[in-house]
């Protein structure tokens, strides 16, 4: 369905929100339409929380989660297990195993799945910092949880490969989610016992 605008500037700001993922033409007209009925001041308020995303954000020099310090407040956090690690796909996936309330430990943000098809290698993902940790820190266990799909398996065998040289236990989250699983879509409850019924990795023969 297209629509005629009246103004240049409602364009853009529908357009805005129609690049976002999942948000439609009409659903981002409501979005802009609604924005109008708030007074200028809470629109300014609205720009000004958007653009600081851009400006104030910025990852974690440890785990690469998403922090407004160079060391985000799950790594500084010394009532937290310093000698675990939970190695997650993306920030989503911190935001699901935090929400379980199930898990104590630090976190490794990769950043992505290994994915010939889409051209992602392990030098595309935060790899090398995590094998840097391993090393460094007193780390006692990888928790490998990743997606329970063809790349997430793939990703994990490369990291018990890569990791598998160092005095440290590898596990992975036990699979009370169904194969092609995301871990973000998995309910709390689910991920939560996955996460505590965890189970040594076997290099792919699990």
């Amino acid at each position: 369905m297209e629509f005629n605008f009246p103004s240049k500037v409602l364009f853009r700001a529908i357009e805005s929100f129609n690049s976002l993922p999942g948000v439609g033409k009409k659903t981002a007209l409501r979005y802009t339409l609604n924005l109008l009925k708030m007074e200028p001041d809470e629109i300014m308020r609205f720009a000004d929380n958007i653009k600081r995303l851009a400006v104030d954000i910025r990852f974690c020099e440890q785990c690469h989660n998403i922090s407004d310090q160079k060391i985000c407040d799950i790594c500084s956090n010394s009532s937290r297990k310093q000698d675990v690690i939970c190695v997650v796909q993306d920030v989503r996936d911190v935001l699901a195993i935090e929400n379980t309330q199930q898990y104590n430990g630090l976190y490794h943000v990769l950043g992505g799945v290994i994915s010939p098809i889409d051209g992602i290698g392990p030098s595309d993902l935060n790899v090398e910092s995590l094998e840097e940790r391993v090393k460094s820190q007193n780390v006692q266990e990888i928790i490998l949880a990743l997606s329970t799909t063809m790349e997430g398996d793939t990703t994990n065998f490369y990291l018990y490969r890569k990791l598998g040289n160092f005095p440290v236990q590898i596990s992975t989250i036990a699979r009370g989610m169904g194969f092609g699983d995301e871990i973000e879509y998995t309910d709390e409850l689910t991920l939560g016992r996955s996460i505590i019924n965890r189970i040594p990795y076997k290099g792919g023969n699990k």
